[in-house]
């Protein structure tokens, strides 16, 4: 029950970690002036990076949870290094992916950089190390002697 309960929780975080660090970033590099080298829009950096601490946290939650089934974090690794691995096989095709999907707009692009910057690919490496850890699988607690 717990790997199935870990199946659905990491089908349902895998767009909501791929969607939110793409519209973080996208409303981040609408947010500043690279040439200026100033911020443009206090407010939306602002939510932003909140935004992106809200993935990076929800990540390393996923990442460090004993009580989580290895298949949360497992789900959302395969795919984020499977669009990785894609990209790298097909760059032009891969990163159409993102306009056949809905929403479209500005999230397209934060997509398609977060894609092709390899941000995805290292977001997936972190999540896959947890699987190989053994009391992720087991269903018994660690303080519960194995006899």
């Amino acid at each position: 029950m717990r790997h199935a309960f870990g199946l659905l929780l990491g089908v349902v975080l895998t767009p909501a970690l791929l969607y939110g660090a793409a519209w973080g970033y996208a409303q981040a590099a609408r947010s500043f002036d690279v040439a200026g080298q100033e911020i443009t829009d206090r407010t939306r950096i602002h939510g932003s990076f909140a935004l992106l601490a809200a993935v990076g946290l929800v990540a390393g939650v996923i990442i460090v949870a004993r009580w989580a089934s290895p298949l949360v974090s497992l789900v959302p690794a395969l795919v984020l290094l499977g669009l990785s691995a894609y990209f790298l096989l097909d760059p032009g095709s891969a990163l159409d992916l993102p306009s056949r999907v809905p929403p479209a707009g500005e999230l397209d692009a934060g997509l398609r950089n977060l894609l092709g910057s390899g941000l995805y690919a290292m977001l997936g490496f972190a999540l896959l190390a947890p699987t190989w850890a053994p009391r992720r699988w087991s269903s018994r607690p660690d303080d519960v002697p194995p006899y």
